[in-house]
């Protein structure tokens, strides 16, 4: 399948797998929910290792890329599931819309990957979106108060952790692309994913039996954010194995617009007339990039 496609049905994967996590996992703490999203996931796409290569004809080099993704991804997971469970889905959603800015820099380095000069405009639409995204605390009769959208950015603890996600995402799709030079991106997948969860599961689980208790207590809800989840895992690293990392990734952050849809229609968030438009224009940013 094309790489667009693939995309955006990872997109609204994660959208869902968000919004179900919000609506049926609330009082899980950040600590289980990495353990549903990352330990249940790798799990459900274990049977797609059954064709596995032989891990020891792997290079070191993917064994170092290996090294290094695994804490990273850990903590942006747990970042991510206290920023979506603990503050508007509105308000740090559209903040991962970042994530393609921090990419251009971040694939130029390490993979070698440019954007154009079209892209930069991307990154101003995006930046401008952040800006909307808190513009009624800016007056338009006090020049001052213009720079206020963006203090509040780091004074919205949801929106600092968002932020730092989408930084630590930015490293972690370009680097999860580098290592996938040495497995095909359908074995890659689930074998990073498989390490991510047992990893997870040893870290978080293993010494709290009651973990897996309450997980028996909610099943279906668990297994749904799993399954979305592995979905969502799945057609990403089949689509970044087509394109540049940082158009991937700005398409796959139309997610954040069917976040926000998410929280004005099952949660009842306030301000989306106000808040989606911010939305849109960030996406026309990482569209901008894309094209």
């Amino acid at each position: 399948m094309h790489w667009l496609p693939l995309t955006l049905l990872c997109a609204l994967a994660l959208a869902s797998a968000d919004a179900a996590t919000k609506a049926w996992l609330q009082e899980f703490s950040a600590r289980e929910l990495a353990v549903v999203r990352l330990g249940l996931t790798g799990l459900l796409l274990s049977p797609l290792l059954w064709d596995l290569p032989p891990l020891t004809g792997l290079p070191a080099a993917f064994w170092w890329w290996l090294a290094a993704l695994v804490p990273l991804e850990l903590l942006a997971m747990l970042l991510y599931m206290r920023s979506i469970r603990d503050h508007p889905l509105s308000l740090t959603l559209p903040y991962l819309a970042f994530t393609p800015v921090f990419v251009m820099g971040i694939a130029w380095v390490l993979l070698g990957e440019a954007v154009t000069l079209q892209g930069a405009g991307g990154v101003f639409l995006v930046v401008a979106g952040a800006w909307l995204l808190n513009g009624e605390r800016a007056q338009a009769q006090d020049w001052r108060s213009w720079g206020e959208p963006f203090r509040a950015v780091v004074e919205q603890p949801g929106s600092r952790m968002m932020l730092a996600t989408a930084a630590i995402f930015a490293l972690t799709s370009t680097m999860g692309k580098a290592a996938m030079q040495y497995m095909a991106p359908e074995q890659f997948g689930p074998f990073y994913f498989g390490v991510l969860g047992l990893t997870v599961t040893l870290v978080f689980a293993v010494r709290r039996p009651e973990v897996f208790r309450k997980f028996a207590r909610r099943p279906w809800a668990v297994l749904t954010v799993a399954a979305l989840m592995a979905i969502m895992a799945y057609t990403h690293f089949l689509a970044i194995a087509q394109v540049e990392v940082a158009y991937m990734i700005a398409v796959k952050r139309v997610s954040l617009l069917f976040g926000i849809l998410y929280g004005a229609l099952l949660f009842r968030e306030t301000g989306l007339i106000r808040r989606l438009p911010a939305g849109a224009l960030m996406v026309a940013g990482v569209a901008l990039i894309l094209l």
